[in-house]
């Protein structure tokens, strides 16, 4: 049968998740949403939250996560399909009929796991008979004891063209060909993939048995041979040990991404359950999705050879693109030459965990990186550095996580490159002196206040305390009008805007609930919505006003370069929101450190102050940017 998107959501919003899940667990009742003690880990403060607007519950302890259809399968223990059924018969909804097509293609499918469970069986009898020996003296030697070698389910392939063809006779050759068991040459009998291997399974999230990893007994080349891709196995969308390091990572709340599985099973070996590894290939960006709904910051953890360090930035590259608030990478540096299986050998599993706690965050990890690369001793190489790290920050496609790691940036080339200041003498106590005639109080008397007391200029105090002025906020509406998809990807940046019209503030707000209801939306179908409105004047008002010095307020031509043009103005408008969203509360926090500052006349406050002010600054600068490169288009 085929369940459409749509269908699915229609089905979730029919189920009341806080009732389905109160049937076995008791919910309270916490302002808009539901807590209880969550009852997939132990505990006595209630951290598992249920929302029912949003249709997903989540809990903080052990970061379980899901909507009506995970909780069925998760708790329940039911199976995809049943749990649909049974929340569409409560639902009062028809499940859709069998689709020929899609059943003929579910039964292939299982077939093809008959298959791959079936040599799974056979490769492990391989391996227990008297042919495993040299494989299982292997194992030994590499510290894998029965147990872990049983639950991982070892086999062996023997050293022969047809052993597993033959053992296997009971299938036809084509659905051995199709599951990836056997090479099929042109003009030649089909003949075994795998041989003289100790066969390592891979299976699927569920736990069935989908393809196959072998490792050579022996010399000879590839070390390590994977299964092809299948309609089962798509190696860029399949971590190995899933199945196990899902429920791990629960009780956990951590995920460590290893190179290859033999990292996997030497953890498991030591107690450390919650791995997970890439299949011959660098993380792609479907894994980094699996991996993000488990846990928001998974450690990577590639040997500290020159190889590994390589994936471990070809990791971060590819997630770049991918961060959002609150979802990064941290690095796990080993020592140069050593994989995971050596250090829980040597140091334990206590050593292991140790390394991990000392995890370099993303931005650390492309700092350190840029910086070894090469020499810093001219402006070019300097200039260069800063090239490198900033187009690093634009590949981010958040704007509030792209500016905040332009800023980062920006603080640590400053630091680096900042001049030597002489060494002061231990700070004075500051006390003011009583004014004079004609002189100003406190400071040097005869030349008025301390210069270093700078405080806040007018427009830092107004817009700490009334919101952004108006035409910024036009220009931040009318761009949104023109392209409401930026409205979604900041969502959490424009709620948090200070707007002191009440007026353009409703119409933001309608906007934003208008795009988080209907994805797709463009102009016309948010001017649909907004029509019985009565925001909907001042938005025609906004739409019309294209003389706004930003390429998102511009009317787009139809022409050749309307791509272009639409592309730059995207982008130029999720860039001014990320301006608009930050500045004030810069403002807001050089208001609180001038304010101490003038109280403390320490280094340390003066330092906090015009760091803050050169923040502000910048982000002042960035808004003039925006302005003339669109005036001057």
């Amino acid at each position: 049968m085929t369940l459409t998107p749509q269908w699915l959501d229609e089905l979730r919003s029919r189920v009341t998740l806080s009732t389905l899940i109160g049937r076995t667990v008791k919910v309270i009742r916490a302002g808009r949403e539901y807590k209880a003690c969550c009852p997939f880990h132990n505990e006595k403060t209630p951290s598992f939250t249920i929302n029912d607007e949003k249709g997903f519950y989540h809990c903080f302890g052990c970061s379980a996560h899901g909507d009506a259809i995970r909780w069925m399968t998760d708790q329940r223990g039911l199976s995809f399909m049943d749990a649909v059924k049974e929340l569409a018969a409560e639902a009062g909804m028809d499940v859709p009929a069998p689709d020929p097509r899609a059943a003929k293609k579910a039964e292939e499918a299982a077939s093809l796991r008959d298959v791959t469970q079936a040599a799974a069986d056979w490769f492990t009898q391989q391996l227990g008979s008297s042919n495993g020996a040299p494989a299982r003296e292997y194992l030994a030697k590499r510290g894998i004891s029965e147990a872990t070698r049983k639950a991982f389910g070892f086999g062996l392939a023997p050293e022969s063209r047809s052993a597993l063809k033959d053992a296997l006779k009971k299938f036809p050759t084509a659905m051995l060909v199709e599951a990836g068991m056997l090479i099929a040459v042109e003009e030649k009998e089909p003949y075994d993939r795998f041989r003289g291997r100790l066969m390592i399974p891979i299976r699927d999230a569920r736990g069935r048995v989908i393809a196959f990893g072998g490792r050579i007994l022996g010399d000879g080349e590839p070390k390590y041979l994977n299964s092809p891709d299948t309609p089962l196995f798509d190696k860029g969308r399949t971590l190995y040990n899933l199945d196990k390091a899902s429920p791990a990572s629960r009780q956990t709340n951590r995920i460590i991404v290893v190179e290859g599985y033999m990292d996997v099973i030497a953890l498991a070996e030591a107690g450390i359950a919650d791995a997970v590894a890439p299949l011959g290939t660098a993380l792609t960006e479907n894994q980094l999705g699996m991996i993000w709904r488990m846990v928001p910051v998974p450690i990577l953890c590639f040997d500290g050879d020159n190889a590994g360090q390589k994936a471990a930035m070809r990791a971060a590259m590819r997630a770049l693109p991918l961060l959002r608030p609150g979802f990064s990478l941290a690095f796990a540096t080993l020592p140069a030459g050593q994989d995971p299986d050596d250090i829980v050998r040597a140091r334990g599993a206590t050593g292991f965990t140790a390394l991990l706690e000392d995890a370099q965050p993303l931005v650390e990890r492309l700092w350190a990186h840029e910086a070894a690369a090469g020499p810093l001793a001219t402006p070019e190489e300097r200039a260069a550095l800063k090239s490198r790290l900033l187009a690093h920050a634009d590949a981010v496609q958040d704007a509030d996580v792209r500016h905040h790691y332009r800023e980062a940036f920006r603080e640590r080339l400053d630091a680096l490159f900042a001049r030597q200041r002489p060494e002061r003498g231990p700070p004075r106590p500051w006390t003011p002196n009583p004014p004079r005639a004609g002189h100003y109080g406190g400071g040097n008397r005869r030349f008025g206040p301390d210069p270093r007391l700078q405080p806040p200029a007018d427009e830092t105090r107004s817009i700490g305390q009334t919101g952004i002025s108006a035409p910024y906020i036009a220009a931040l509406i009318g761009g949104l009008l023109r392209y409401p998809e930026a409205l979604r990807r900041n969502e959490e940046g424009l709620t948090r805007l200070p707007i002191a019209d009440s007026g353009d503030a409703e119409l933001l707000g309608v906007m934003l609930d208008s795009a988080m209801c209907q994805e797709g939306l463009d102009c016309e179908g948010l001017l649909a919505i907004l029509e019985p409105m009565k925001v909907y004047n001042r938005a025609t008002t906004l739409l019309r006003a294209d003389g706004m010095h930003f390429s998102f307020n511009r009317r787009l031509e139809c022409n050749d370069e309307a791509d272009a043009a639409r592309e730059t103005a995207l982008r130029d408008l999720d860039e001014y929101i990320g301006v608009l969203v930050t500045q004030p509360e810069i403002r807001e926090r050089l208001a609180q450190a001038t304010a101490d500052f003038q109280r403390t006349m320490d280094d340390e406050g003066l330092a906090r102050q015009q760091k803050l002010r050169a923040m502000d600054e910048d982000l002042t600068r960035r808004l003039a940017a925006l302005s003339e490169s669109s005036s001057s288009q």
